[in-house]
């Protein structure tokens, strides 16, 4: 048949019928269900390109705050006291902690920021002079840090997603214009083969009946004719065999005296 290549190769057979059937339903039941998480995942996906635009600005003014408070810092020391911090340092204040968050079953990474109270290795930095310049860097740079902990998190989960809703819409697709298709040319093909297989099993049936309507006339006609050769037979028998005629039209020998 022309389209074969549109549809897989089954025998035409009810239960194939009902198996194709079963597989249209569950690849709609599938495309609605992956349509729906592309149209979640995309609505986060949006609200993350958003956010990551707002924290990318947020992050160039407090780089710009934190580069300029670091000058100040620089001025009122009269040096650069990064060697200071660098002695100074034991252990980290600022940490990061990580959680997942479930989006329409999708993992995505979330990064938080925290500080350990009780560690403080910059407590004598600054103790000479600037140590008011030195305590506001330190608060802008935490607040840098924060910023940059946030856009890392979201630039993440943004990568993350971009994949996910790649492979979800090339599902969907594939689904829509492939499968979903190819089954329903195959319900068609088998429909069609049925189809036929009843229309030559009716004219078959038809050719059956009709001719044993034919034979059974036949039959009655041929039993109807028998009757009717054995009812003559039986009249010509009684006719032949009885009283004869005196009054008959038959003429009589003369009789002499």
């Amino acid at each position: 048949m022309s389209g074969a290549g549109d549809r897989e190769a089954v025998f035409p057979t009810r239960q194939s019928l009902g198996i194709m059937k079963a597989k249209l339903k569950g690849a709609e039941q599938g495309h609605s269900l992956l349509k729906r998480k592309s149209e979640a995942l995309t609505k986060r996906f949006r609200d993350i390109t958003r956010r990551i635009d707002e924290a990318k600005r947020k992050m160039g003014r407090v780089m710009q705050i934190a580069s300029f408070s670091l000058a100040e810092v620089t001025y009122a020391v009269g040096g650069d006291i990064g060697y200071q911090v660098q002695e100074s340092v034991k252990q980290a204040r600022f940490r990061v902690r990580s959680k997942q968050e479930n989006v329409s079953g999708v993992l995505l990474p979330a990064f938080e920021s925290y500080t350990e109270e009780g560690i403080n290795d910059f407590a004598m930095t600054g103790l000479g002079k600037g140590g008011q310049q030195v305590q506001r860097c330190r608060e802008t740079y935490a607040r840098a840090v924060e910023a940059l902990v946030e856009l890392a998190s979201l630039q993440t989960a943004f990568v993350i997603l971009d994949e996910v809703i790649k492979v979800v819409n090339r599902r969907v697709n594939a689904i829509e214009h492939v499968i979903i298709p190819r089954t329903e040319n195959t319900i068609k093909y088998i429909n069609s083969e049925l189809d036929e297989v009843d229309r030559e099993e009716f004219y078959r049936l038809k050719k059956v009946a009709n001719k044993k309507q034919r034979d059974t006339a036949e039959a009655d006609a041929e039993m109807k004719a028998k009757k009717e050769a054995a009812g003559n037979k039986e009249s010509r028998d009684d006719q032949d065999s009885g009283p004869a005629d005196i009054l008959g039209a038959g003429e009589d020998e003369d009789v002499i005296f």
